[in-house]
């Protein structure tokens, strides 16, 4: 649902998630032991953009949770684009957005299978690093999405848009829906969620400017990307802070639960919500009054860059560095910037005039 930081997001959001647990250390090989063990292009460190595409490759693909809809539709978007190119698509993964371990197991099934690529949603910055490393070690690309790890256990980054872009303008909605003044809170989604927490710093920064002098954070809430809890998160928002005047919820599932809870209580319509959220999912919240505007990026998009990038770094075309570029189908060309990142591009803000123009 560009790329820079973003957007880094990383969340679905991504719907977007990861559990407060230890980050492990990235340690064992390095980016050089890794390029050195690679194939010829990661080897000599150079890309051949006029390279052929290659077909017949396997990409798998290992979203931050299996069940969670906004993964569901950003890996049918690089399923398509796969069959597209001529190569397999196959999909692994755990249905808690908070199984870090369980992640780290699929990644190491993926590895044993000889995949030629991997697209992760990393629910954790760090705790991938070790299989993944292992996994590049075995000339195998690695693609992150939506939510990012340590630069160095991976080739290149696809965000959803800069983290800049997203946190900033989430507060400008929310500033502008409660007239520059009032109590508002964040409902983000794991406390580790690489992408949550880079648009979470982001915001705090932008809440700095003079302008929001009469803006006040109160509180910072995690409900895990489990409807159920985010929904008892609102509750429990509302509760301690009785003066709330808005909520911002950076993660697909969380702003859900929140627009349910405001729906069918006395809050609808008072407490204003905004943050990152599926048209789909929300469209009943928009036209019944509990949500004035949102935004997103489309995930089927996010998931085909993926799949496009991956295939491009099995094939040659690119080795991740800053500046190369290369043509991603009907979507055009993109450049790979700083720390391998490359950005899908601006989200869109849904609103009632628009909302039913789309179908994600």
């Amino acid at each position: 649902m560009r790329k820079s930081s973003i957007r880094r997001t990383c969340a679905a959001l991504a719907a977007v998630t990861s559990l407060a647990l230890a980050a492990t250390a990235c340690g064992g090989t390095t980016k050089e032991d890794v390029k050195d063990e690679g194939g010829k292009a990661a080897a000599a460190g150079k890309a051949d953009p006029n390279a052929e595409t290659k077909k017949g490759l396997t990409v798998g693909f290992l979203p931050k949770q299996v069940n969670n809809p906004y993964f569901t539709v950003a890996d049918k978007g690089g399923e398509k684009a796969l069959k597209e190119l001529g190569s397999s698509y196959k999909e692994v993964g755990t249905s808690s957005g908070t199984d870090t371990a369980g992640q780290v197991s699929y990644v190491n099934t993926l590895t044993q299978q000889q995949v030629d690529a991997m697209a992760v949603s990393a629910q954790d910055p760090g705790a991938l690093c070790t299989a993944l490393k292992q996994a590049m070690k075995n000339d195998i690309k690695i693609v992150t999405y939506d939510s990012d790890t340590n630069p160095d256990c991976r080739n290149a980054f696809i965000s959803q848009a800069s983290a800049d872009d997203i946190g900033r303008t989430q507060v400008q909605q929310m500033a502008e829906q409660i007239g520059n003044k009032g109590e508002i809170a964040i409902l983000s989604a794991a406390q580790t969620a690489t992408n949550q927490n880079a648009w979470i710093e982001i915001m705090k920064d932008e809440l700095k400017d003079p302008k929001y002098k009469d803006v006040k954070l109160v509180k910072v809430a995690y409900g895990d990307d489990d409807a159920q809890k985010s929904f008892q998160q609102t509750q429990g928002l509302l509760q301690e802070h009785p003066n709330l005047k808005g909520i911002i919820s950076p993660t697909t599932v969380g702003i859900k639960a929140a627009a349910q809870y405001l729906s069918g209580s006395k809050y609808k319509g008072k407490v204003k919500l905004t943050g990152l959220g599926t048209p789909n999912d929300m469209r009943k919240y928009v036209k019944n009054g509990t949500v004035e505007a949102f935004e997103l990026w489309d995930p089927a998009k996010l998931g085909e860059l993926a799949a496009r990038t991956a295939v491009a770094l099995a094939s040659g075309q690119i080795t991740g560095k800053e500046g190369e570029t290369f043509k991603a189908g009907a979507m055009g060309e993109y450049t790979i910037g700083k720390d391998g990142v490359i950005d899908l591009g601006k989200p869109t803000v849904f609103t009632a005039d628009n909302v039913d123009q789309f179908n994600f």
